[in-house]
C-alpha cells in the first residue's frame, strides 16, 4: 500500500502524520501493511499463521463446542477483572511515587457490542493520573479499521485524561489521525515528559515490533535525559533485551493474551512471542528493568477465555527502595 493508495481525505490526516514521524517511517509501515493483507488474500507466506488461516476458527470454535466449554468461555470474555499492583522503578522521581498508570492492552474492540460495554462498566469510575494503551484495537489484523475506530470512541469517553497510546500487530497506521482527533496521543517511537514539581518522568512508545517490526528504540529514547526515569510502551514484551540496553526503567506491554485458553492452573498453551515464557504475563525483570506484561483486556481468533480471565491493570508507581 502507498499513500497514493489512500482516500484524499486519507492523504491529508497522513501527510500531517508524516511531518512529524517522517517520510520513511510512514512509508515503510503503510508498504508492510498492503504487502501483508496481500499474503493474507492471496494465501501466501502468512497462510498458516492462525490469525490469517481463517478456517482455523472455525475448528477452534467447533473444538471448543464438543468439549463443552465454548459458552463458558464466552461468558469468561466479559468477565474482566480489575489488577492493581504496585511498581517500583528505578530512579523514579519522590515527587512520582504514588502516581498511577492504567493499563489496557489487547482491546480487539470490534469483536462485539457487549464486549464494549463489559469494558466501559469495568473503567468506569477508576481514579488514575494517565492511562496507557498498548495496542492492538481491531480483532482482526486486516480491514476497515472503522468499526474498531468506533467502538474505541465509545470508550474513549469514559477515559480520564491524558491517553497515551501505541500500535500492535492488529492495527493499521492509517487509525492514527483518527485516534488523535480523539484525544489519545499516539506515541510512534517518541517520547513525552511529564513534569511534576520541576521533576520529570518520560513515557515513550515504539511501534509494533512483533509483526510489522518498525521500533525505532534509539528514536524513542534519545531525547530523554539518561539520568531520568523513562518508562516505555510496547505492544509486545519482545522488546525486552533492547529496551533494556536502551537504559528504560519499566516496560508495559501486552499482546500474549496470558496464552488466552490456558491450560489449568493458567499455563499458556501458546504465547505467539519470541520472549522467555516467565515474560508472557505479569511481572517481570530483565536486569535493571521492570517490566509487566498485561493478559489483555479482549480476545483474539475465538472470543473465548478459558482459565486467563481478562484483565485491565492500574499500575501505582513507587520509589524504590
Amino acid at each position: 500500500m502507498k499513500l497514493s493508495d489512500c482516500s484524499d481525505e486519507e492523504q491529508r490526516s497522513l501527510r500531517v502524520l508524516q511531518a512529524r514521524i517522517g517520510r520513511t517511517h510512514l512509508r515503510h509501515r503503510l508498504a508492510l501493511e498492503g504487502e501483508h493483507e496481500a499474503h493474507v488474500f492471496r494465501r501466501g507466506t502468512h497462510f498458516f499463521h492462525l490469525e490469517n488461516w481463517f478456517s482455523s476458527h472455525a475448528l477452534m470454535r467447533g473444538v471448543l463446542r464438543l468439549a463443552g466449554v465454548h459458552g463458558r468461555g464466552r461468558r469468561n470474555a466479559l468477565r474482566i477483572q480489575l489488577r492493581e499492583q504496585e511498581l517500583a522503578p528505578r530512579r523514579l522521581p519522590p515527587v512520582f511515587d504514588g502516581y498511577r498508570l492504567l493499563h489496557l492492552s489487547d482491546l480487539h474492540l470490534d469483536v462485539g457490542a457487549a464486549f464494549v460495554d463489559a469494558l466501559i462498566e469495568r473503567v468506569r469510575g477508576l481514579a488514575y493520573d494517565a492511562c496507557v494503551l498498548t495496542g492492538d484495537y481491531r480483532f482482526r489484523t486486516f480491514g476497515p479499521p472503522g468499526p474498531a475506530m468506533d467502538a474505541l470512541e465509545r470508550l474513549r469517553s469514559h477515559l480520564r485524561d491524558p491517553v497515551y497510546a501505541v500500535l500492535g500487530n492488529h492495527d493499521s497506521i492509517r487509525m492514527v489521525p483518527r485516534m488523535e482527533a480523539m484525544g489519545l496521543r499516539v506515541l510512534l517511537n517518541e517520547s513525552v515528559c511529564i513534569e511534576r514539581e520541576g521533576q520529570a518522568l518520560h513515557l515513550a512508545g515504539i511501534d509494533d515490533a512483533h509483526y510489522f517490526r518498525t521500533q525505532g528504540y534509539h528514536k524513542a529514547a534519545d531525547g530523554i535525559p539518561p539520568q531520568d526515569c523513562a518508562v516505555l510502551l510496547s505492544h509486545t514484551p519482545e522488546a525486552y533485551r533492547h529496551a533494556a540496553h536502551c537504559g528504560f526503567d519499566l516496560m508495559l506491554c501486552g499482546h500474549t493474551h496470558g496464552g488466552q485458553i490456558c491450560l489449568p492452573g493458567g499455563v499458556p498453551v501458546l504465547t505467539d512471542a519470541d520472549a522467555p515464557r516467565a515474560y508472557a504475563r505479569g511481572l517481570w525483570r530483565f536486569q535493571d528493568m521492570l517490566g509487566y506484561t498485561s493478559v489483555g483486556c479482549g480476545t483474539s481468533i475465538v472470543d473465548v477465555r478459558l482459565n486467563c480471565l481478562p484483565e485491565i491493570d492500574l499500575h501505582t508507581l513507587r520509589c524504590a527502595r
